[in-house]
């Protein structure tokens, strides 16, 4: 019998460690213990499956008192055995990223050896030459999975004509979105085949030497990785004369960033490599010509990279079986925000936002309506319910106003504020600008004023229109991507949603309830029985009143953190 135990971020945010513990104190059960990585559905965690005999059985939300007895009887322990609806949202996803992660442990190499792991760049060493490895790219209509969307057979082919006494390939593994974690669980789950994809790489463009950014806020990521890229380095798989051939060398290090969203941008990503502060720079050159060291480099994310050996070891027309014409593929998705299940999905690309989040995400939490899906992070845009049947593929999702970025899908419903969002978002952004350029730099910071002041009540006439004027402005005057989007948030939620705008600057009211500047709380005498709950819970003590006696809020004093209005089991206080 063999146990395995979800390990990812996830999973010890859940209190997979707790699990771990007990299973090494059992001494009197039979069996194997390995951790492996995210399996994608993270609402679940922790997770535990058991193999025996051929069979799997796994388990859902498994607390360390639940070890034991699952240990015992497993065929029978239907308490925390997943649902059907839950394998079988699972089994539908064509997974090609993903396709080891919580399957294999991602500390092994013998694991991903077992697997066919380093079997496609062994190939490549053997029997393929560049040209041909490039062509399987373009056949499979690969595009980068970063946020861009360029075709990645292109840049490959660019670094590789470029002349250069040396060459590099980079990945960008500096995921900073917000809600975005799609890196993350690639890193943590399947280290391996993120090196493998580069080596093929650095085999199509000439290249021999790799580097990894990687957020420094991903220490479990770092952790494994690096010992992933020593265990192939004993192995003979990295290094000099990789799998005994002379000639074929390629090494690999990891580059620990301080966690500067910019540094996703992949000029100023170069900058911090070469030890200066992480700005971007004028292209051209791109860094295909003149990059890491101003020697030829290819950039790419770790998604990208992570789908390469799949397609070099079953065909780029196979991986562009999967999508539609112009976007071709799998694409993983991180679903976060008001939505049942949270988690990594791996979907072809072509599907709709509706599959997307009832179909895969199960819906809206409490089924309540849906309102709008914010994608691409910061850099990104709100995609409002009317549109929730639009493809997700490249040219149908930008048409919305919104990229598909990264990866990353925020899901809102009803009880979400617009504008608030698009504060929320703009605030990320402004903070993070590296301030080269002034329109980035103080633009953000004035469209960022103004948001406060509509949010806090104090909107005035013709703010909307200010709005507009300094995003075009902004996205015009700023060099690098994160300016040049950074107003999508605000722009996406003043087309779809300028009534909430209105109402906040002119009504001086919030739809959604949730600005505390724009609502207050209030105790219907009527339906208050005087249990007093809610005084107990306010913070301020600025409720009053007798026991069995309707009480009353004191507005003055009230600092609108609801903790009245969600302790109350009564239905008395509601949000005005």
């Amino acid at each position: 019998m063999k146990v395995l135990v979800g390990a990812g971020s996830c999973g010890f945010a859940a209190g997979a460690h707790k699990v771990m513990d007990e299973l090494e104190q059992i001494k009197d059960i039979q069996f194997e213990y390995e951790i492996t990585g995210c399996i994608g559905m993270c609402h679940l965690e922790p997770i535990m499956e058991i193999h025996d005999n051929g069979e799997m059985y796994r388990f859902v939300k498994v607390m360390p008192e639940d070890v034991r007895p699952i240990l015992e009887d497993y065929k029978n322990f239907a308490d925390k055995m997943i649902s059907e609806t839950d394998s079988e949202g699972l089994e539908k996803q064509p997974r090609v990223v993903l396709r080891n992660c919580g399957v294999i442990n991602p500390e092994s190499i013998d694991d991903y050896i077992n697997i066919g792991g380093y079997e496609a760049i062994k190939n490549c060493y053997e029997s393929k030459s560049q040209d041909a490895v490039i062509d399987e790219i373009k056949k499979s209509g690969l595009r980068g999975r970063g946020g861009a969307g360029f075709p990645t057979w292109f840049k490959w082919d660019a670094a590789k004509k470029s002349a250069g006494q040396k060459k590099y390939v980079v990945c960008n593994a500096d995921e900073g979105d917000p809600g975005a974690f799609m890196d993350r669980s690639v890193l943590e789950g399947d280290p391996h085949n993120l090196i493998e994809g580069m080596m093929i790489c650095g085999f199509a463009i000439g290249a021999d030497e790799g580097v990894v950014y990687v957020r420094a806020e991903y220490p479990l990521a770092i952790l494994r990785l690096q010992k992933a890229i020593d265990d192939a380095t004993e192995r003979g798989f990295l290094g000099e004369n990789i799998f005994g051939i002379p000639g074929k060398n390629f090494s690999l290090r990891i580059k620990a960033g301080a966690g500067a969203f910019v540094c996703g941008e992949e000029t100023a990503l170069i900058a911090s490599l070469e030890g200066e502060r992480g700005m971007p720079r004028l292209k051209p050159p791109f860094p295909a010509q003149k990059g890491y060291w101003q020697l030829p480099t290819n950039i790419n994310n770790v998604e990208t990279f992570a789908n390469v050996p799949w397609i070099i070891k079953n065909g780029g027309e196979a991986f562009a079986k999967y999508g539609i014409e112009t976007s071709r593929g799998t694409k993983v998705f991180a679903l976060t925000g008001k939505v049942k299940k949270g988690g990594l999905v791996e979907v072809p690309m072509g599907i709709t936002l509706k599959e997307i989040i009832y179909g895969v995400g199960g819906g809206i939490v409490g089924d309540r309506p849906f309102k709008a899906v914010q994608l691409g992070g910061p850099s990104g845009g709100c995609v409002p319910a009317e549109l929730i049947d639009t493809k997700v593929d490249y040219e149908s999702i930008t048409k919305t106003g919104a990229i598909v970025g990264s990866g990353g899908m925020v899901v809102m419903d009803d009880t979400t504020c617009m504008v608030d969002m698009a504060r929320f978002f703009l605030d990320f952004t402004c903070k993070e600008s590296c301030g080269k350029c002034t329109y980035c730099r103080l633009g953000t910071k004035r469209m960022l004023e103004i948001l406060e002041r509509i949010t806090a009540g104090e909107g005035r006439e013709g703010d909307i229109e200010l709005l507009e004027e300094l995003s075009y402005k902004v996205k015009d005057g700023s060099l690098c991507g994160l300016g040049q989007t950074a107003p999508n948030p605000v722009l996406t939620t003043i087309k779809y949603f300028r009534n909430e705008y209105e109402d906040h600057i002119n009504n001086k009211t919030c739809t959604a309830k949730q600005c505390s500047a724009l609502i207050k709380y209030v105790i219907d005498p009527e339906k208050c029985v005087g249990c007093t709950v809610c005084a107990k819970a306010c913070p301020v003590s600025c409720i009053s009143g007798e026991r069995k006696e309707p009480h009353l809020i004191n507005q003055d004093a009230c600092i609108k953190c609801g903790q009245c209005y969600q302790k109350c089991k009564f239905d008395a206080i509601s949000v005005n």
